[in-house]
């Protein structure tokens, strides 16, 4: 649980929101990237990935203070249009969409304690000028046509 919150703080600082944790998977999103400033919403989404990514050491050394082992953890996001819902029966929002069946598909894609975007995503930032990407060769989400991934970096 400290790993999920210790995550959960970074992507606030970003403008994340969580939607829910599944067992040891965060599920959020980035409402600035829906918006009339998108370029932002897309930033702060690979910012605050890369600062998941980066703070892994940070968050081994809080969880060894705690008598808890280090955990390595892939990140990966993707674009596209999802549903905010709420049941009737629960005040627990939930989310679907194709982006989430993608980043389920393609997140072993990534290094431990890196990161992966879509093929979706990729093509909305591809031109930033502070990351490099770098395509996955060989990768299949055994899908009939390829879906490209990409790792992240900064440059």
């Amino acid at each position: 649980m400290r790993l999920l919150n210790s995550l959960s703080k970074i992507l606030n600082r970003f403008g994340g929101v969580v939607i829910k944790n599944v067992g040891d998977c965060l599920v959020y999103y980035f409402p600035e990237s829906s918006k009339s400033n998108r370029k932002f919403g897309f930033m702060a989404c690979l910012e605050s990935c890369l600062a998941m990514a980066e703070h892994h050491d940070d968050i081994c050394k809080i969880l060894n203070q705690n008598n808890l082992p280090c955990i390595n953890y892939r990140i990966s996001a993707d674009y596209g249009s999802v549903v905010l819902m709420k049941s009737n029966n629960s005040d627990l929002i939930d989310m679907i969409g194709p982006p989430i069946n993608m980043c389920s598909k393609i997140n072993h894609a990534a290094q431990p304690n890196g990161v992966v975007v879509g093929g979706d995503l990729h093509s909305m930032v591809k031109h930033f000028d502070d990351y490099k990407f770098k395509e996955v060769k060989g990768f299949s989400i055994g899908f009939k046509h390829l879906y490209p991934v990409y790792e992240v970096y900064r440059k």
